[in-house]
């Protein structure tokens, strides 16, 4: 199912994939996950509401977590939203390591 936009969730987020180099690995499979993302939403794994971290829905005010896996076992979040003109609305959260995605989820 196609969403009508993808965004980064903070400007600083934004600014640290605008920051990294255009031949940087990451930036270049989440350039291509964006697309992936905007094209059907869905593409990503679903995480159960019982599992999604504490952590992220204080933060974020979630209720629906995704998880779309990277190279190198990076691992991009993001949710799934709407708004008042009925857009669907991919939500970017963070991307990080496979250390840093077991430290979140308790592994």
């Amino acid at each position: 199912m196609k969403c009508d936009k993808v965004i980064f969730i903070e400007e600083s987020l934004e600014k640290s994939f605008n920051e990294l180099s255009e031949e940087d690995s990451i930036k270049k499979a989440i350039k291509r996950a964006i697309q992936t993302i905007y094209e059907d939403f869905s593409c990503g794994r679903n995480i159960k509401k019982s599992l999604i971290p504490m952590s992220l829905i204080n933060k974020y005010d979630i209720n629906n977590l995704w998880i779309y896996n990277l190279p190198n076992s990076w691992r991009l979040l993001y949710s799934v939203t709407s708004s008042a003109e009925v857009e669907i609305i991919a939500v970017l959260l963070n991307w990080m390591d496979h250390k840093d995605y077991e430290k979140l989820f308790n592994f």
